[in-house]
């Protein structure tokens, strides 16, 4: 018994066994219209259908010949060879029919019977039975480019996908390390009420992170729902220190946006910026819609600091997380761009192609 993978390469190297021998049809119709001149003429007829008949017949054990020979991956030379050996035995076995059709309808008596009739008037036939060959090869090509085309883009999105899931998953250790000193320390000041609240929410946070069963793309609501759940999460750890301005425009939470987006920008400016300060420091988020695009912009309060000193703020992990993966998503389609703003704060800007849930499921179904 083969292996699944050797019969998924056969049935991708092959056209259906049909495909060929419909694409052949139309030899046969010439076939009929070459006749025309001669119907009618003594027992033109008769010997024109029964070579049709032959002619619909081997093209049946010839598409299994083809195909056999295609599997085995036969050197081309040694397969027109065989293919011609072949198609000239049936043009033989065609005029060997004729002459017992006309032996046996008395046409012609037995004693006149000459075997080397049989290797005469052949042209016809075998020409029909070439061509049949060369459409089939025609076509044999023509799916097994079609199926390399679909395997390389099927490959493609395997990787594209892969890469995804890969930035996606990156998780910021100092995160998982600052919350978990803040549990601690509530644990320390007998704050057992705030500290399992607090792991209730790093346990949800992390859940819907690692939760890839929602694709690279959610709705607008469930991406704020898990950013509210990881600004709950810094509000407990950062207090007064955090102060939020939210301005989200309407008829919006439908809008497709990519899975974890917004988290590794509220953390990059909360990481780089806000828990910098020793004074409180604003994070505001903005949320539009202009015509087809929807835009966010994600502005933050910082430490003084000099221009040289914003740079690797603008190359941080999670800034050029979310530009790979937008550039991966939408190629072309995206406007990022992240820098200090005039005031010393800390500004990101993100251009998406609008997109509600459901003309995106309409478009992938």
């Amino acid at each position: 018994m083969k292996p699944a993978a050797d019969s998924d390469i056969e049935a991708l190297s092959s056209p259906p066994f049909w495909l060929p021998i419909l694409a052949g049809l139309p030899i046969g119709l010439c076939l009929i219209v070459m006749a025309l001149p001669v119907l009618g003429h003594g027992h033109a007829t008769a010997y024109r259908t029964l070579y049709l008949l032959a002619f619909l017949m081997w093209i049946v054990p010839l598409t299994a010949l083809q195909r056999g020979l295609w599997r085995r991956r036969t050197p081309l030379w040694a397969m027109a060879l065989v293919l011609l050996a072949t198609t000239y035995l049936m043009s033989l076995a065609n005029n060997a029919l004729g002459a017992a059709l006309a032996v046996i309808a008395g046409w012609q008596p037995a004693s006149e019977f000459e075997w080397t009739g049989l290797f005469s008037g052949l042209d016809g036939c075998w020409l029909a039975l070439i061509a049949f060959c060369a459409i089939h090869a025609v076509v044999a090509y023509y799916a097994q480019l079609k199926q390399e085309q679909h395997r390389r883009l099927h490959m493609t999105a395997l990787v594209r996908d892969a890469e995804l899931r890969a930035l996606r998953y990156q998780l910021r250790p100092h995160f998982l390390f600052n919350t978990l000193n803040a549990i601690s320390a509530l644990v320390a000041e007998n704050r057992n009420r705030e500290a399992s609240d607090m792991i209730v929410r790093l346990g949800d946070f992390l859940r819907a992170t690692l939760d890839g069963s929602q694709g690279h793309e959610v709705a607008l609501a469930d991406e704020l729902a898990l950013t509210e759940t990881y600004l709950e999460i810094e509000k407990a750890r950062l207090g007064e220190r955090l102060r939020l301005k939210w301005q989200l425009g309407p008829d919006l939470l439908s809008a497709r946006v990519p899975c974890l987006l917004l988290q590794p920008l509220v953390e990059n400016a909360i990481h780089h910026g806000i828990a910098r300060r020793t004074a409180a420091g604003e994070l505001a988020i903005r949320i539009v819609r202009e015509g087809d695009r929807l835009c966010l912009r994600l502005s933050n309060d910082t430490e003084p600091a000099s221009p040289a000193d914003a740079a690797p703020r603008a190359s941080a992990i999670g800034l050029r997380n979310i530009r790979e993966r937008l550039q991966k998503l939408y190629p072309g389609e995206h406007g990022f761009e992240a820098g200090p703003r005039p005031d010393g704060g800390f500004e990101v800007r993100v251009s998406l192609p609008f997109r509600e849930a459901s003309s995106l499921q309409d478009a992938s179904a």
